[in-house]
């Protein structure tokens, strides 16, 4: 999908929105203003983390999905569930009851996401245990969000991303390609669905920062789904076609430390929580871990269990997926290796080499396009910014005194949205009007000229010209 410009999920319903600038605080790329009492995103700095979201009381932030309405297009329609869906189940509703309320929503067939995931732990493995790679420590590139940040804020760290597919995309490009073969219908006939935890899932579809072309149709919020499938589940529904299943450790993606735990990596960290993975991104960029092999980075705290998009609380969602782990382990085999071995039958699956595109820098302050002028704005910008309090509060709708002066200068924002620049502003002006009133007008000065007796005369003569 060939796309300038920018393309979101997120979206300010400006109808709900009452301006309490809660969602301008927690975003972690200040990406969202408040201007005349209403929230406004500002799309190139916008990496789809859903965080505001998560911080709207008022549900002014919302994600635009696909409705399920959209499967009535295609002949034929594959699901893809991730470990997410799963985990919004207790242990002892099985996979199988969950695929059957998916089925009876619709779809032909389905494909699990947490099989793919396999497939790309081993090709994570490869690339971190290669003594060639010098690249330390590497970090994940699962989370389209995690990947969005690092090309606004750290794009120093691009070379160290590891260049694997997302699941979810391989799992499409791998059972599109499987069923053109199979049903001798063409590909644009099938619809290959995700359920999606994130709204960064969903952008990441609409226009991806790492895959070629993606071959994923769209995306449902899980959310959306599971409130369905709770109305069908008890329902009889055959499976037409048998589903391949993942072993615990593809199930294990769902949450934090899942990939590394699958990818058997050992000198490796699990980081959640789109603030921390912030913090965590800047101590890689100063050099800070040069001895670590590895950083599973997700901005869901939790893992994608968390998403902005899920149904459940994380805890709960995280709860459930550790106890059907533990379930699934009974019947593995006693090591990682050996699982695998049993899980991973299909043939011809996609390597990531193949599909996956160069990440990209994503300038997110640019001034201006000419050199010379965004020097001077930068000036500027530097000589307003002193002239504030600094004490990044909020309540002139952007999220620092920086970015106010950055608005400023783009004129976009004035120095008096500052509460504190106000205040001083309306002080001095009251003060002005107060030593203005101490002055004696000129015309007073005047021997001939006698105010009381002209205010008397006229009023007189206002009265006669009445009567």
């Amino acid at each position: 999908m060939s796309v300038t410009g920018y393309l979101h999920s997120v979206k300010i319903n400006k109808a709900n929105c009452r301006g309490c600038v809660a969602c301008v605080k927690t975003c972690p790329t200040d990406a969202i203003r408040v201007r005349n009492g209403k929230a406004e995103i500002i799309e190139n700095r916008c990496i789809d983390c859903g965080e505001c979201i998560r911080n709207c009381i008022y549900h002014a932030a919302v994600a635009e999905t696909d409705k399920v309405s959209g499967l009535e297009q295609y002949e034929y329609n594959v699901v893809l569930p991730a470990p997410s869906l799963y985990a919004q189940f207790p242990a002892d509703v099985s996979t199988e009851i969950i695929w059957q309320g998916l089925h009876a929503l619709g779809f032909d067939e389905i494909f699990d996401v947490a099989l793919a995931s396999e497939y790309i732990s081993l090709e994570i493995e490869k690339i971190v245990t290669d003594p060639n790679n010098k690249r330390k420590p590497m970090i994940s590139s699962t989370c389209p969000a995690v990947l969005r940040l690092i090309q606004v804020k750290f794009p120093e760290l691009i070379p160290q991303i590891v260049p694997v597919l997302p699941p979810a995309e391989a799992s499409a490009i791998y059972i599109k390609k499987q069923l053109v073969s199979k049903l001798n219908i063409p590909e644009e006939k099938i619809g290959v669905w995700f359920i999606s935890p994130c709204p960064s899932k969903g952008t990441n579809i609409r226009q991806s920062v790492d895959v070629l072309k993606t071959e994923i149709t769209g995306s449902f919020s899980v959310s959306e789904v599971y409130g369905k499938i709770l109305k069908n589940l008890g329902k009889e529904s055959a499976l037409e076609q048998k589903v391949t299943t993942a072993s615990s450790y593809g199930m294990g993606w769902g949450g934090y430390g899942g990939e590394i735990r699958s990818a058997g990596l050992k000198n490796a960290i699990a980081v959640h929580g789109i603030k921390d993975v912030y913090d965590v991104l800047e101590q890689i960029s100063l050099n800070k871990m040069p001895n670590l092999d590895y950083v599973e980075c997700s901005a869901c705290e939790g893992g994608c269990i968390g998403g902005a998009l899920a149904a459940e609380n994380r805890f709960v969602a995280e709860t459930n997926l550790k106890q059907r782990i533990v379930k699934m382990r009974t019947s593995e085999p006693a090591t990682r290796k050996e699982t695998l071995e049993t899980t991973m039958v299909c043939e011809d699956f996609p390597t990531s080499s193949k599909y996956i595109k160069k990440l990209l820098p994503r300038p997110m302050m640019q001034l201006d396009d000419d050199i010379v002028e965004a020097m001077k704005k930068f000036e500027q910008m530097e000589e307003v910014l002193r002239a504030l309090p600094g004490l990044d509060c909020g309540a002139c709708g952007a999220p620092s005194c920086q970015c106010l002066a950055e608005d400023i200068v783009q004129g976009k924002a004035n120095e008096i949205d500052c509460i504190f620049k106000l205040r001083s502003s309306v002080r001095k002006l009251a003060h002005g009007m107060v030593e203005l009133s101490k002055q004696i007008p000129i015309a007073a000065e005047n021997d001939d000229f006698d105010l009381e007796n002209e205010l008397t005369n006229s009023n007189a003569g206002g009265e006669e010209d009445e009567g």
